[in-house]
């Protein structure tokens, strides 16, 4: 249980990280570190229910494996989609189309509304785990 719950605790942490980057001006990591803290906290979910083994990275296809457990993580489905798009091109400057680096293109909206969606995956997990 020990290997479970340290998923938990970093998705914690990496939304911690997502709020300061969001305080000093880092918009990209701020989005980032909001997908990971989502992947993360639906990963200990996963792992909480007996999974061994997750492979992907992306949020929306690790919510499909949790609404076979738990079909209340329909809500949060959107969200994992919306942060998806947050986890290549925040950090790679070909990720992006244009002139601009990732650094230069995200805004403050962008990493206020993952770290919201983030929030919201977190909550719906631990409502989730109690039952």
């Amino acid at each position: 249980m020990r290997e479970t719950k340290k998923w938990l605790t970093q998705a914690e942490e990496d939304l911690k990280a997502a709020k300061d980057s969001l305080k000093s001006g880092h918009y990209n990591w701020a989005c980032f570190q909001a997908q990971q803290s989502a992947e993360k906290t639906l990963k200990f979910f996963l792992y909480s229910k007996g999974y061994t083994s997750i492979i992907t990275h992306s949020s929306k296809e690790l919510v499909r494996e949790c609404k076979k457990i738990e079909k209340g993580f329909s809500e949060v489905e959107s969200y994992a989609r919306h942060l998806d798009m947050f986890y290549i091109p925040t950090r790679y400057p070909d990720g992006l189309a244009g002139e601009l680096a990732p650094a230069e293109f995200y805004e403050m909206e962008d990493a206020k509304q993952c770290i919201h969606y983030a929030e919201l995956i977190l909550e719906s997990m631990k409502k989730f785990s109690k039952k």
